[in-house]
């Protein structure tokens, strides 16, 4: 899975428009970035890609490339 595949599933998750996110993009400046969605993100991360977040790797995520860089493992 491509890199844009995975941001437009977290755009997905995020209930984002596609194009909103890129790698750079920081998670404090998306106001829709709140405790449901990263409840949505763990359920997603599992599914998807059958890794298991924990809280302390959703409070370290400070960019959506720090979510890619977890997905990719």
């Amino acid at each position: 899975m491509s890199e844009q595949e995975k941001i437009a599933m977290i755009e997905e998750t995020l209930e984002l428009d596609e194009g909103t996110l890129t790698p750079d993009t920081v998670l404090a400046d998306v106001d829709e970035y709140d405790s449901m969605a990263k409840l949505s993100l763990i359920v997603m991360a599992d599914d998807e890609f059958g890794v298991k977040l924990t809280g302390d790797m959703i409070k370290g995520f400070k960019t959506v490339a720090d979510i890619l860089a977890v997905l990719d493992k």
